[in-house]
């Protein structure tokens, strides 16, 4: 049997990352090693974590695409499920993402919108779907 245990974003500050993730969306920290390269979130039943740069590096010698702001989104999201879609993206614009697009309601009934975070990953944040 295979399941989905943790997704991991590499960004350029991991304790940074790790702040913007717990303030705008009430994550919590699950632990943060301590040269702060890389942290897990506690966000449900799976897990977000984060690499640093530097270690990403050291794992996969022959590179990666960096995620950054002024590009455009990688083609992968992660959605974040909340009944509050504006409020919560305000709340992460706040804190320094990007709108890509406002919330709109779709014809199955659930709301959605996307936002980029502080590191450019897309993020869908939307309502349950029922």
């Amino acid at each position: 049997m295979v399941k989905l245990g943790y997704t991991i974003l590499y960004v350029s500050d991991v304790a940074k990352s790790i702040e913007f993730y717990e303030t705008a969306f009430g994550f919590q920290k699950k632990f943060i090693t301590p040269e702060q390269d890389y942290a897990e979130l506690l966000t449900g039943e799976t897990t977000i974590s984060f690499a640093s740069l530097e270690l990403a590096n050291s794992n996969l010698k022959n590179g990666f695409l960096v995620s950054k702001q002024i590009d455009k989104p990688f083609g992968i999201e992660l959605a974040l499920v909340t009944d509050n879609v504006q409020e919560i993206i305000d709340k992460a614009v706040e804190l320094g993402a990007i709108v890509v697009e406002s919330p709109i309601q779709k014809p199955w009934g659930q709301t959605v919108g996307y936002i980029r975070d502080i590191n450019g990953f897309l993020l869908e944040i939307c309502t349950p779907v029922n």
